[in-house]
């Protein structure tokens, strides 16, 4: 690979890090896409079945994949798109243990996101004015509404138009059609409750059957696709960032030290705008290490605030069974009709932004994404036969704590790159929120005329079931945090350098031609799934950044 010829270089491949390079690559920027892991072909990374469940096994029993197999998209997907965690560790204090999955591979986590898209609001931007808590962001609703629209277009979402202010519609394809159970549910729960119930927007279930098409809700099957197509981009498997290298004043990055993950050799690229797309712990370990205090000639962060305040959007989860009554239409073409997946599933949302929040005694807000017949398991596994199973998974905002942070463990990889140490735990709001949710979920069972029960008392599990009983996510207490892989925040966005650590458009205060526009940038965590968020900031960014200088 020639040393030189790129303008830019993007550090990840995922969600993120494909709307980047589509957007430096679509305004003639010719982009070096740098991603840790290898580059698979589709029917590798996709895998089938009954080989997917072997590699779960064996990831298991290894002790290769125990962390990530606690989550249940792991069940779901190819255990070949989750770390390996004994070449990728991290830290954490043993009270306070983090649940992290991680993506290294040419797409990262984009090939195992669910693929919900919810924008946020200014309800959710300027929530700290309200209530007192935290700092506002610095940019509104309609600083990101037109790159909402953009990437909804580009990357052909469903959804309904539901009017919600604090929920703002967006550029969609019809929403899929509910299951019976579902519509059932919406009937009780809204008459009988006065809860709004919607549509999940974001994209279909994937056709596993096309061995050669990456979903669209990949950026392998989206932005990184448009970006080659383009022929200005380029991407560098195998090779991790370990730090920046900064120019002798320290007002620009001129580099960054890569780390090759085959053989552990590290070698120099040149560089003139980096944008940092590795997801969010990976990112804030890549500004750790590149900090004064860490490198000689390193930036300076006058904030002090790198690392602090990570945020996990806050979960429970309760599986209940619905009576049969109204299934009568069960033929093979209705249940591939109503396949579990960002759009094929539905909304309860911020609950407690409605009449129900009379009994709030928390700040912010929280939704619950459910789904009824979208994952039914053949008659023989089904210990209620006459029934229909379901799922409410609450996930709520998280509140910004300095003691919730990422530093640099004195561990490290096989390489020598330092692992993250990552201390976060859930505060009393967190606590009481989940309490509220929980009471939500029960309410809403009750309803519906369900009734709540643990998953094995719903399905059996051979082989599985010791795993199933010792699974923290499936425990009736919240899970810890990391576990529904929404983590946010540590290098904030903000109005001055003394109280962030980047600025409105994404750049490093005193070092303004590096961009981080994964989560790490955000303020506060909002309720609502991240990641289309999270590429309409990457969008913004990068068009700002390439603007003529004046």
């Amino acid at each position: 690979m020639n040393n030189h010829p790129f303008e830019a270089v993007v550090v990840g491949s995922g969600a993120t890090g494909g709307i980047a390079a589509m957007t430096l690559a679509q305004s003639g920027i010719r982009t070096l896409v740098i991603e840790a892991g290898p580059q698979l072909k589709v029917e590798k990374a996709l895998g089938s079945e009954p080989t997917n469940t072997f590699r779960r096994l064996i990831g298991l029993a290894s002790g290769e994949q125990k962390v990530q197999a606690q989550h249940p998209g792991y069940w779901k997907s190819n255990p070949l798109l989750y770390t390996n965690e004994k070449f990728n560790p991290y830290t954490y204090p043993l009270n306070k243990p983090f649940m992290w999955t991680q993506g290294r591979q040419v797409g990262g986590r984009s090939l195992t996101w669910g693929g919900i898209t919810l924008r946020i609001s200014d309800h959710d931007l300027k929530a700290p004015i309200q209530d007192g808590y935290g700092s506002e962001w610095p940019i509104s609703y309609n600083d990101l509404s037109p790159h909402y629209s953009f990437i909804e277009k580009s990357l052909l979402v469903h959804g309904n138009k539901d009017g919600l202010d604090y929920l703002p519609d967006g550029e969609f394809l019809n929403p899929l059609p509910l299951t019976e159970s579902e519509k059932i549910f919406f009937e009780k729960v809204q008459s009988q409750l006065n809860y709004q119930c919607i549509h999940s927007r974001g994209f279909a279930h994937h056709d596993s059957a096309d061995k050669n098409v990456w979903p669209n809700s990949s950026s392998l099957g989206s932005s990184l696709k448009n970006a080659l197509a383009t022929g200005k981009v380029e991407i560098l498997p195998n090779k991790m960032v370990d730090h920046l290298i900064f120019n002798k004043d320290c007002t620009r990055a001129s580099g960054l030290i890569l780390v090759d993950q085959t053989n552990g050799k590290r070698e120099k690229l040149d560089a003139n705008l980096v944008v940092l797309c590795a997801s969010t712990i990976q990112t804030l370990r890549i500004l750790l290490e590149s900090k004064e205090q860490n490198l000689s000639n390193g930036f300076i962060d006058p904030s002090g605030k790198l690392g602090q305040c990570l945020m996990d959007h806050v979960s429970t989860c309760r599986f209940f069974s619905l009576p049969n009554r109204s299934l009568k239409d069960k033929d093979t073409q209705n249940k591939e009709k109503h396949i579990l997946s960002g759009a094929g599933s539905f909304f309860m949302p911020n609950c407690s932004n409605s009449e129900h929040s009379l009994r709030k005694n928390f700040l912010r807000g929280y939704g619950l994404w459910g789904g009824i017949e979208r994952f039914e398991p053949p008659g023989c596994l089904k210990r209620r036969g006459d029934s229909s199973i379901g799922f409410l998974i609450g996930h709520g905002e998280v509140l910004p704590r300095s003691d919730n942070k990422v530093t640099l463990s004195h561990k490290t990889d096989r390489w020598g790159i330092k692992a993250p140490h990552i201390e976060c735990s859930w505060g009393e709001n967190e606590k009481k929120m989940v309490t509220h949710m929980n009471k939500t979920i029960e309410d809403s069972v009750e309803a519906s005329g369900g009734t709540i029960s643990p998953l094995k008392e719903l399905v059996k599990m051979p082989f599985i079931e010791p795993f199933v009983d010792s699974a923290i996510a499936l425990q009736t207490s919240s899970p810890p945090p990391g576990y529904y892989i929404h983590e946010v925040g540590g290098a904030p966005m903000g109005v001055n350098e003394k109280t962030s650590v980047v600025d409105s458009f994404n750049r490093l205060w005193r070092c303004p031609n590096v961009l981080v526009v994964d989560g790490a940038c955000w303020p506060t965590s909002a309720w609502q799934s991240p990641t289309l968020t999270m590429m309409a900031i990457t969008r913004r960014a990068c068009l700002e950044a390439i603007k003529p200088q004046s």
